[in-house]
């Protein structure tokens, strides 16, 4: 597979729109209306609705820069802010930036010398042309999935409060599989003391024995929007060449070997679900008039382990097919 190939396969598993030239109206998307923007700011639509915003948009050129700079972190969490605008009930991540912060792998915390490089980061933005203003703030969670822990939660009503409109993104970098669709998550949070009303079942997400506690306690603080991608002619270079940067570090790390210590954390994460599983089922076998709820509850613990089990399984089949794929390409040439 080569990188042509590559870079159309990861658009295709992403889903990322075309934007066709030859319609006048089709790279208004670009333009920023900076009156319009202002009416919007003092509008303030959002503040009577805390669910207004249900969708956004991000361009390829924005994802795959947030994706090079998560994959980079290895299993230290990064950080980086999202530039954009809006449009109705809808974010439009336009472009992204990395910031300089120390992380560790559960955390990651931006600094003086970050919201400095933010500021003249912005500012010389503008200089250039560039008028999209800061709308959100992306980070990694390095093999744990894609919702907002405490610390997040506490650290996007902040921006809420002071930035709005602000979005909060999570990429998983390890779960995101080479030339595949990008773990990706976006999220904003309720206002403090707001019950939202009961959610629809959410798509299932692995979630670690050591992170579940931190998941629930916090899960009903905010909500996700639904994400779409899309491109066009005006960054088709600039994503050609950003690619090939992707393509190269791609090419130089194996999902079976690279991935190693996340596959056995995944494999001694899924021993402690079903030694927990066996724990509750032994102490609930109270006879055969022992309430039908609760076999219903255990059961269900024990489906999520096996889609965990199954997820494990796809995903070393598909390292292995990419590594073979990749040794008949060059036995090939």
């Amino acid at each position: 597979m080569d990188s042509a190939i590559a870079q159309k396969t990861w658009e295709l598993e992403n889903n990322i729109l075309t934007v066709e030239t030859p319609d006048p109206s089709s790279d208004s998307i670009f333009y920023y209306d900076e009156a319009a923007q202002a009416k919007f700011q003092q509008e303030k639509p959002w503040a009577n609705d805390p669910h207004y915003f249900k969708r956004v948009k991000i361009s390829a050129l924005a994802l795959l820069k947030m994706v090079v700079h998560a994959r980079s972190g290895g299993t230290i969490e990064v950080m980086g802010l999202m530039q954009g605008k809006t449009d109705g009930d809808a974010i439009i991540v336009m472009d992204a930036f990395a910031l300089p912060v120390e992380g560790t792998e559960t955390r990651v915390n931006a600094q003086a010398d970050a919201y400095e490089y933010m500021v003249d980061y912005s500012q010389t933005n503008k200089q250039a042309g560039r008028l999209e203003n800061v709308v959100g703030w992306y980070h990694s969670h390095p093999g744990y999935g894609c919702w907002l822990s405490g610390i997040d939660v506490s650290t996007q009503m902040l921006n809420q409060q002071f930035q709005e409109p602000f979005l909060a993104v999570v990429i998983d970098p390890t779960r995101t599989v080479s030339a595949g669709k990008v773990e990706i998550g976006a999220f904003r949070t309720y206002p403090e003391g707001y019950k939202p009303p009961d959610d629809p079942i959410s798509e299932y997400q692995t979630i670690p024995l050591n992170k579940i506690e931190d998941f629930g306690v916090h899960c009903k603080q905010y909500y996700a929007l639904d994400i779409t991608y899309f491109k066009s002619s005006l960054d088709c270079h600039l994503l050609d060449l950003l690619w090939n940067k992707y393509w190269v570090n791609t090419l130089s790390s194996s999902p079976l070997l690279g991935n190693g210590d996340y596959v056995a954390g995944q494999i001694s994460d899924l021993a402690e679900k079903l030694e927990q599983a066996e724990n509750q089922l032994a102490h609930s076998r109270i006879g055969p008039l022992g309430p039908p709820r609760k076999k219903l509850q255990e059961e269900s613990q024990l489906a999520k382990i096996t889609r965990d089990s199954a997820k494990i399984t796809v995903e070393q089949v598909h390292g292995l097919m990419s590594q073979v794929t990749l040794l008949f390409q060059i036995f090939r040439t």
